[in-house]
């Protein structure tokens, strides 16, 4: 049994949605989750050479999936926080842990997160993204940080 799936379920990407409608929708996303300093810091050290890349993962990643209605941000922020301990990026690991919060998960949920990363991803990448949580908070806590956006153009 097939099934059509309905056009509300795409976010941005609509049949008569225009790549520069699916762009302005993943921008708005993206200066939402990380913060508009650093979607300004992004696009101030973009150039030539990334604008592609730029562009890219505005409208493919920002707007084609985090518009989408199906999983809320909270999920979202916690998918991308595993996969970024799976990976080990631990510089898009920080500027997550600060999205989430701005996401409205807690301190809690986020070690929830992390210990289920120690079973799936590994102890030792678990580890490490203790320590990068850990330093997050820190920063945070010490009011050197104005919010869940992180303070480096790290996309």
């Amino acid at each position: 049994m097939t099934t059509t799936p309905s056009p509300d379920r795409n976010g941005a990407v609509q049949p008569e949605a225009t790549t520069r409608d699916v762009y302005d929708a993943g921008l708005a996303v993206r200066r939402q989750v990380l913060g508009a300093d650093h979607v300004d810091r992004a696009n101030a050290a973009m150039d030539s050479f990334t604008a592609d890349f730029q562009d890219m993962i505005t409208r493919i990643a920002w707007g084609g999936i985090w518009t989408r209605p199906g999983l809320g941000r909270q999920m979202r922020s916690a998918v991308t926080i595993t996969a970024m301990v799976a990976h080990g990026h631990w510089d898009e690991l920080a500027m997550h842990v600060r999205a989430a919060l701005g996401n409205g998960l807690t301190r809690d949920e986020i070690k929830e997160i992390l210990l289920q990363t120690a079973i799936y991803c590994g102890v030792p990448a678990a580890n490490t993204a203790f320590k990068t949580a850990q330093a997050v908070f820190a920063v945070l806590d010490a009011g050197q940080d104005a919010g869940p956006h992180p303070t480096t153009p790290k996309d």
